[in-house]
């Protein structure tokens, strides 16, 4: 059994309810493990209120905090560079709990958490995998992407460019309070070469984090697992509509899809929140917002669709929706830089097009709009019989991740002693 010798899993992400892809992600595999009967401490930043988590035995440690957009400016400066109650509260929990058959798995710590925590996993880094569900454990600003030129950073993360380049969405001195966080992360995880395992979603995403200054020693390509959003063909070609699924934030591109759509007259169905939420919703008749929705909720409204959009304007990791809705059957429009692009239209089941360019992304929507239904609906049944391959199952995704804890339980070392999380935190 591949869960032998496994006393233990403890999850650790800034959320206790699904806000994103990394916290859905964090919550199945609590789920997934469960069903195996493994044990799972769930630890995380915000209030722990997650009926469905205690129903399944899941133990709930919660630091009842806010996320940096939603807590006092002051206090957001600090705790998002070094949250001193979330190291505490990790390190009193390993102190009292650590088995040295006991596995740790960091999903998200960038929205509440902070950086502060590898500190208290330090003890137990050996048996540690942190999860790269985006580039925060590599660049300053999450997404190797320079907001105020709009184009993909070309620098090494921390380097004499990075410094001076005014990247960040906000303001340069934003910039120079996530560089220091970024120090954080380069001294607390990035330099502490016991850390197991850095999770990789994509390929791709290797070169990033080696010019970043991991080993790819440290690194591990695991591809995300993918359900059905519709477990019967969306007939994708007696639809007119486009939707975007997402959080709506400017990296994501939503801005582009709202534009792109209006000048195609094409209709677009928004599902997500975000800070854009009111931007997008008063944008025009053209656009629908459904805001967040279950996941039966999607498989229901997904129906109406004629394909997905993508627009990321940085280097998306991997894009679940994307591969969630081709396996549906509806076809995708993303963008050029993202990393599933080359496969997806390599397989026939997508286009893409530069997104950021109003008028080359309107273009594909019409080309889109317009072409032939038979055409169209081949394209969604090649989505819905082959875009498994990009992927993989519930199953062999918490099999992989489970051959991660226990290739780093065989290598790991026995329980250490803890230091106080405050000890050298601005060294």
């Amino acid at each position: 059994m591949i869960a032998a010798g496994l006393d233990r899993v403890v999850i650790i992400d800034d959320y206790s309810a699904a806000r994103g892809g990394a916290t859905t992600l964090s919550l199945l595999s609590a789920r997934l493990l469960r069903d195996l009967r493994i044990p799972v401490t769930y630890i995380c930043g915000d209030d722990g209120a997650n009926a469905e988590l205690r129903a399944l035995g899941v133990t709930i440690v919660a630091l009842g905090g806010r996320d940096l957009l939603n807590a006092k400016r002051i206090t957001a400066a600090f705790t998002g560079i070094h949250n001193v109650n979330a190291a505490r509260m990790i390190a009193a929990w390993v102190r009292a709990n650590d088995t040295p058959n006991t596995a740790y798995h960091v999903h998200g710590w960038s929205k509440i958490l902070s950086p502060a925590i590898f500190s208290s996993l330090a003890p137990v880094a050996s048996r540690c995998v942190v999860h790269a569900h985006d580039f925060f454990t590599a660049c300053p600003n999450g997404a190797y992407f320079d907001y105020q030129a709009q184009r993909i950073c070309p620098h090494r993360p921390l380097g004499v460019a990075c410094l001076a380049t005014a990247c960040d969405k906000r303001s340069y001195p934003q910039k120079l309070w996530r560089v220091v966080r970024g120090a954080n992360v380069q001294r607390l995880l990035r330099g502490q070469e016991k850390f197991g395992r850095i999770v990789l979603l994509h390929e791709k995403m290797q070169s990033y984090f080696l010019r970043a200054g991991y080993p790819a020693s440290r690194t591990k390509t695991i591809r995300n697992p993918v359900a059905f959003l519709s477990s019967e063909r969306v007939k994708a070609e007696d639809n007119d509509e486009f939707f975007f699924i997402g959080r709506l934030d400017e990296e994501k591109g939503i801005e582009d899809a709202v534009a792109a759509t209006k000048r195609a007259r094409a209709r677009l169905c928004v599902i997500g929140d975000g800070p854009l939420m009111g931007k997008v919703s008063a944008s025009g008749s053209h656009v629908r917002t459904l805001g967040w929705l279950s996941h039966a909720e999607i498989s229901q409204a997904i129906r109406k669709a004629r394909a997905l959009v993508m627009p990321s304007r940085y280097p998306e990791p991997f894009g679940l929706v994307a591969i969630e809705a081709a396996r549906s059957g509806v076809p995708v429009i993303l963008s050029k830089d993202a990393f599933l692009t080359d496969e997806m239209t390599g397989a026939g089941i997508a286009l893409c097009c530069d997104t950021g360019d109003e008028e080359a992304f309107s273009h594909a929507l019409v080309r889109f709009l317009e072409m032939p239904k038979d055409e169209v609906r081949q394209m969604s049944e090649r989505a819905f019989r082959s875009s498994s391959r990009l992927a993989l199952t519930n199953d062999e995704w918490r099999d992989a991740l489970l051959a991660e804890y226990r290739v780093l339980i065989s290598q790991g070392t026995p329980t250490a002693s803890i230091r106080t999380p405050l000890e050298g935190v601005f060294a």
